[in-house]
Formats: structure tokens, C-alpha cells, sequence
């Protein structure tokens, strides 16, 4: 010990609190050299204590209360603890900080990380809702306020974004990622860790993103949350890992690792997932959090005896720090000491932990997220103005029968009803982070902010979603029984041109740990909304929503619906600038609805079968009650005007690993307003060496047409395009047949072929 504190003081000058900063960065120019030379002086009780992160479960600013609280305290004043999350305000994160700089050994600055997941104090569209905009760089500016949001008020690093695709509208956490296709949430991840990062981690406007859940959570068994997952080697590699795969070459600081076992090993427990393919085969080189206690709870999966066993497994497989799991501090010391356990595997895992601090510039200065007057640079009105832009880009028109939409000027009395119509809450979402609860523009009001003193706006709420509290920790109860307010909804239907009808999800009803059986219109909602249109066949369905639903009624019977999500702060006046025409809806679905809850989980890249299609008896792949096809397929979304495809041209029928095929179609605005279409490329394998999907998604390119105008997208099909993980295990092409499909969703589609050689 006493070798290692003189080396100390010749390395560094001693810090002291009225410098406000730690001059390790002095001594060396290199960021690994750094590291090195930290963890060279580091006891090993030191560098467990980098690898446990607290909740904050106290105020910071005064005196902690209680044994448990009193504990971390010391613990955090002896250098023991690496992180914390949910320690919010500059205030409480100075404090915080103090106590580890003003009292430890060598003075490692804590990072402070928190779920800012759509939004901090501006809140933006959920996850799901958000990416179907299919425009990145909006999703990359939302994710670019946030962090700046985040930032100035102490947090530096998020547990952002969740990139687990998923088929399942059953599973409650689909509102937080984005939808069912590996490409596109590829594309996704990418923008968001630009988002939250930036150019250089080191900006104080930036903070560290993370990458989870690392692996499969979006599988979980019958769409229950935290359930087990069934998925072999190909799916693992061709659908789970490529969002993975991008975010870690985007430069993601941390990963997170799931609760899920996969083929019966945790995840957080999986060193095939952590050691050979992040850190091994990818080499990624930053540094692998756990979910809440999911090394702990190991011990319930059944496949760690005790918490110092769970500590050994999970820092085996890879998993470098321990949230809120108590086994690395329980654990990781005795196991060295007993040696079970290589102190080298330790030394790995603070060295990544190290260099993503380094990389936020918390040695240069240790308090540079907690500035008092980083408040003042956030312009509120001017993140107001991006969230409603993104919201109504978000925004879906499903259908749109008799042209309802946009809303006429003859239109003079319009009735809006339903339980969500005047919920401020709703649109907030699940996962708000500091998003105010009943702070979001409701539809009722943005209807009346738009609709102008010549309209008439009749309001009745027709009944309750559900009754008592509503939190993230206590699911709603929902109401299946009160119509008491039928009669009067009715009623002001029977004398409006038009009714606003809007029904959905409560705010709370999606979410982590919000698993459903049944995915329609909770309650008496399906109830009121056929009551309605017995009086008044001019209905608007409003959805807001944080999964697809089940609206299988509504799109028989409801002549124009909008897939509305929840939509953020601005949420009301986006759908009124949608509904009153001020925005031509762009939206398209990145998940698909389905028409029964027993076609889940449901998703379009789906492999053909040995029987795709329907012979002359029923001994095929399908259903005998119900159509096997979405409701309302991926990709799919309406325009106030309509765009044409013409045939596809392609620069060659024949392309060489090495070479790239050209494919051009002509898209046109063939209505009468300007509008933008989503244009979406799908390739599809047709002989390889595992099966294949019938189609998968490979590009696609937002087009902006004036009426009557036509534009050629070209695209262009690299190899890395046909590329997949093979049977030979490994991610490589195979010369053969291909067809290449262009159109404006998943179903829709122009269709030619080439051969790659």
C-alpha cells in the first residue's frame, strides 16, 4: 500500500477541493496511458468499488438518513463506488461528487446516469411512436436536446436508447424501442447515440448513451416481460444483434445487458454475448452495465447459488458493473482472494470503465455537469418548437374513407369525445424522465387552438380509461364497467358535423412491466366508440397509443383513423396541425398492427414455410378464423395526397461481390397537395444456405413532391446489402438469385431481379 500512495504523489499533484479539478489528465497525453496509470495505483477494493453503481435513494444535499443510506455515504466518501443514477439537479450531483473527491484516495469523479429515454424536461414521442418519422436526422436532434437538457441538470450519461427489436405488441416495453425491423432500428440506434454523444464525448452538452437490452429482452416468451427467451443462433445474429452491432460501431460509450436467459443462460451471465462477440469479435472498448439487479438476480433464474456466485458468473461473461445488484461489493474482493477469480478479469473491466470517464472529461474537471449556469443556455421555446415538429411527423393516417381529413371549412360544429380527449397526461408517456405529469398539450385543446372562432367545439368525455392512481409503479385500473357518460357523448355527437373521437392507452398502460393479453381498445372504449357511430358516421378514431393495438373493428367500420401514439409536450397541437391540414401526414408504421391478438408476435419479415401458400385444401401455413396478413402492414402509412410508382430500373441484372447494382424507380405526386413519402427498399435471398425472409428492409429515403411532380430514387445494393449470418456461421453474401422490391410499405411493392455472381 505504501508503494503504491508514493507513486501516487509522484504522478499526481494532490487534489484538493479549491481546485475543482484532478490534474491525472496532466501527466500523461493518451487516453489508454491514462487509464493505465490510474489503474496502476488502484488497491483491488478500489477498483471493485468503480464497478458498483447506487441508486440514489437519499438527498444528497443534507445529512443521509438510515443505516443503508449512511453506509453508501461512507462508501462514496472511501472511493468504493463507481456510478450513481437517479441523482438529479446540479446541486445534488455537486454534493455527490464532493464526497468522493473531497475524501477519497484518488479522487475518481462519479458519472451520474438516469432513464432519459424520449425527452427530459421537453418530452418528445415515445420511442415506437418517434421512429415512425423514419426521419433520423429529427431523431437526432430530439436525442441532441435531450442530453443538453440532461446535462444541465447534472446527468452524463443515459440508459439510451433501447434498440431490442421486437414482434410482440403483447410486450409492454415495444413503446421504448423501434418496432420489428433490424434495419431500421440499426439506423435508429445510429442517430441516437450521434444525438446524445455528439462529436466528442467531451462536451459538456454531451452525454454517454447505452446500447441496451444486450440480448433478446424484445423476444421475451409470450410477451411477458422478463420472460424467458427462445431464439437460436440465426435469429440471434440476422434480427437481435445488428442494432447492436451498429451502435457499438457508432461509438455507444456503455451497453447495457438484459433480464432475460436466452437457451437457458442469463443474459447478463452470457459470455458468448459479452466476451466473444462485443468485446471479442467486435471490439468495442467500452464498458457493459447490468439492468437493475439483474446479476442478483441470477440467484432467482436459478443459476447462481448465492450473490457472491452471481458476482463470479456475471463478471466471467463480461458484465462490468453491477446496478444497484450488491454483488460485486459483496463478492468480487473474496473471490480474488480465494482465487476463484483472476484479478485480470477486474483490471478489464475498470480499465473500459476508466476510459468512457476519461472520454467525458470528468479527470480535466469533475464537476463540469453540475454548472449552475448550464440552465441558462436551454431555450425552452425553442425545443417546444422541435418537439411539435417531430410529433406530427410521428403521426399515422390509417385510413381516410370520404376524404374526412383533412378537416373541411365547411365542417362548423365538431364534437370531441373520448377519455383521452382532454388528458394531459397521456402524451407524456411511460419513461418522461423530469417530464412535468399534465403538462402536454391535450387534443381537446389543440383543437380549439386551431380550429378558429367560426367552429364550433362541443366537448364530453363519454367515460373513464380507469380509475385510481396512475404511475410507473402501479398499473392502471382499467374501466370495464361505468358508461354513465354514454348518454351525454352521444348526444352532442348526434348534433356535430364531425366527431373527434379519441381513445387509446393511458399513459402508464405501456411501458416496463405492462404486459397484456389483450392489445384492443381497454374497457368500455370499443363500447363508446360504436355507440357514437350509430348516431354519426363522420368519425375521426384518434389513437394514442404506445403499442400497435387490435382495431380490427374501428378499420371495418371508422371511416378515417390516426394513429396518434403519445406524442410528447406539443402532442395536441400536432394532431391539430394534422387534422386541420396544416401538416400533410407522413408517418409510417414501424411495427404492424395486427387484425387478432392471436397472430402475435407478428412482424413481416417473416421465412415462407415448407407451405406459404393456400393449396385447395387447409393444410397450409395460415389460420382458418382469420387472414394470416397485418391489419396494417410495417411500413405502411397514408398521405393527403397519393404518390404513384412506376417500374423499377435496374443498372444491371447481374452484380459481383465486389460491385453494386444501381436501382431507380419514379415516384410521383399524382394529388394536389405537397406531401412526403417514405420510399422503402426490400431485398429478398431467394436459395440459401438457412432460410431466408421474404423480404427484408435495406433503405429507404424520405421524398418530399410538389403536385404533379416526379422524382427518381435511385438506390444503390452494395454487398453488405445481401450479407447475412450464414450456416457456416458467418456474415457473408452467396451468389445467387435476388429480388429487389421498391414501394411505399412492406406490401406494396414493385418487384424485379439480379443474380450476384
Amino acid at each position: 500500500m505504501k508503494k503504491r500512495i508514493l507513486l501516487l504523489a509522484c504522478l499526481f499533484p494532490v487534489f484538493t477541493a479549491t481546485a475543482q479539478k484532478s490534474d491525472i489528465k496532466s501527466s500523461v497525453k493518451d487516453v489508454e496511458a491514462k487509464v493505465d496509470s490510474v489503474l496502476n495505483i488502484m488497491t483491488l477494493e478500489e477498483k471493485v468499488g468503480q464497478m458498483v453503481q447506487y441508486s440514489g435513494t437519499w438527498d444528497l444535499t443534507g445529512p443521509a438518513t438510515g443505516d443503508q443510506n449512511q453506509f453508501r455515504e461512507e462508501q462514496l466518501k472511501k472511493g468504493l463506488v463507481g456510478s450513481m443514477l437517479n441523482v438529479l439537479s446540479v446541486e445534488a450531483t455537486r454534493e455527490a461528487q464532493k464526497m468522493v473527491m473531497e475524501n477519497s484516495r484518488i479522487k475518481i469523479p462519479l458519472m451520474f446516469g438516469y432513464d432519459v429515454i424520449h425527452g427530459f424536461k421537453t418530452i418528445f414521442p415515445v420511442p415506437l411512436g418517434e421512429t415512425a418519422s423514419w426521419d433520423l436526422e429529427a431523431m437526432e436532434e430530439t436525442a441532441r436536446i435531450s442530453a443538453l437538457e440532461a446535462a444541465a441538470d447534472g446527468v452524463n450519461w443515459t440508459f439510451a436508447p433501447m434498440i431490442d427489436i421486437s414482434r410482440d405488441a403483447r410486450w409492454g416495453r415495444i413503446m421504448e424501442g423501434a418496432g420489428e425491423d433490424p434495419y431500421l432500428t440499426s439506423r435508429v440506434a445510429e442517430a441516437k447515440v450521434r444525438g446524445y454523444q455528439g462529436e466528442d464525448l467531451s462536451d459538456p452538452a454531451s452525454i454517454a448513451a447505452t446500447a441496451k437490452h444486450f440480448a433478446g429482452y424484445g423476444f421475451a416468451e409470450a410477451g411477458r416481460d422478463y420472460n424467458t427467451v427462445h431464439v437460436g443462433e440465426n435469429e440471434l445474429h440476422n434480427t437481435i444483434l445488428p442494432p447492436f452491432k451498429a451502435a457499438a460501431d457508432a461509438g455507444v460509450a456503455t451497453f447495457m445487458n438484459s433480464f432475460n436467459d436466452i437457451d437457458g443462460t442469463p443474459s447478463t451471465g452470457n459470455r458468448i454475448l459479452q466476451r466473444e462477440i462485443l468485446k471479442g469479435n467486435w471490439d468495442w472498448d467500452g464498458f457493459i452495465v447490468s439492468d437493475w439487479a439483474s446479476i442478483a438476480e441470477m440467484r432467482d433464474h436459478g443459476y447462481a447459488e448465492d450473490l457472491t456466485h452471481a458476482a463470479e458468473i456475471a463478471l466471467k461473461a463480461g458484465s462490468d458493473m453491477d446496478m444497484e445488484g450488491g454483488t460485486y461489493e459483496t463478492g468480487l474482493v473474496k473471490l480474488v482472494e480465494e482465487g476463484k477469480l483472476d484479478e485480470q478479469l477486474i483490471n478489464d473491466a475498470v480499465r473500459r470503465i476508466l476510459r468512457v470517464k476519461f472520454k467525458l472529461g470528468l479527470f480535466e474537471d469533475p464537476y463540469r455537469y453540475s454548472n449552475p449556469e448550464a440552465i441558462n443556455k436551454i431555450d425552452k421555446a425553442a425545443h417546444r418548437e422541435v418537439a411539435r415538429d417531430v410529433a406530427k411527423k410521428s403521426i399515422v393516417l390509417l385510413k381516410n374513407e370520404k376524404n374526412l381529413l383533412p378537416l373541411s371549412s365547411s365542417v362548423k360544429n365538431i364534437a370531441v369525445i373520448g377519455p383521452l380527449a382532454d388528458d394531459k397526461n397521456t402524451p407524456i408517456g411511460n419513461w418522461r424522465a423530469q417530464g412535468e405529469a399534465n403538462s402536454a398539450v391535450s387534443i381537446l385543446e389543440g383543437v380549439r387552438n386551431a380550429a378558429g372562432k367560426n367552429v364550433k367545439i362541443t366537448y364530453e368525455k363519454g367515460a373513464d380509461l380507469g380509475m385510481g392512481e396512475r404511475s410507473f409503479l402501479k398499473p392502471l385500473e382499467i374501466n370495464k364497467t361505468d358508461k354513465s357518460g354514454f348518454k351525454a357523448a352521444v348526444e352532442v355527437a348526434k348534433k356535430a358535423d364531425l366527431v373527434i373521437l379519441a381513445l387509446g392507452e393511458d399513459a402508464f398502460q405501456s411501458g416496463e412491466g405492462r404486459s397484456q393479453v389483450n392489445i384492443g381498445l381497454a374497457g368500455v372504449q370499443k363500447e363508446l366508440m360504436q355507440e357514437i357511430f350509430k348516431v354519426n358516421k363522420n368519425v375521426v378514431l384518434v389513437l394514442q397509443n404506445g403499442r400497435p393495438l387490435e382495431i380490427s373493428w374501428a378499420a371495418e367500420n371508422i371511416p378515417a383513423i390516426v394513429v396518434a401514439w403519445q406524442l410528447g409536450t406539443e402532442s395536441g397541437n400536432a394532431i391539430a396541425d394534422v387534422l386541420f391540414g396544416k401538416y400533410n401526414p407522413s408517418g409510417k408504421l414501424p411495427v404492424s398492427f395486427p387484425r387478432a391478438v392471436g397472430q402475435e408476435p407478428l412482424y413481416y419479415n417473416q421465412k415462407m414455410t415448407g407451405r406459404p401458400t393456400n393449396p385447395t385444401d387447409v393444410t397450409y401455413s395460415a389460420y382458418t378464423d382469420e387472414e394470416k396478413t397485418a391489419l396494417y402492414p410495417f411500413g405502411y402509412g397514408l398521405s393527403y395526397t397519393i404518390f404513384k410508382y412506376g417500374d423499377l430500373s435496374l443498372s444491371s441484372k447481374e452484380m459481383t461481390q465486389q460491385g453494386s447494382i444501381k436501382v431507380t424507380v419514379p415516384v410521383t405526386n399524382a394529388g394536389s397537395i405537397a406531401g412526403k413519402e417514405v420510399v422503402q427498399l426490400y431485398l429478398r435471398d431467394l436459395v440459401a444456405s438457412t432460410t431466408r425472409p421474404v423480404k427484408e428492409l435495406k433503405g429507404f429515403e424520405l421524398v418530399q413532391l410538389q403536385p404533379g411532380e416526379t422524382k427518381q430514387v435511385t438506390f444503390e445494393i452494395t454487398n453488405d446489402l445481401l450479407e447475412f449470418y450464414n450456416a457456416e456461421r458467418k456474415w457473408t453474401s452467396e451468389p445467387g438469385k435476388f429480388q429487389v422490391m421498391v414501394g411505399g410499405n412492406s406490401a406494396d411493392l414493385k418487384v424485379e431481379s439480379f443474380e450476384l455472381k
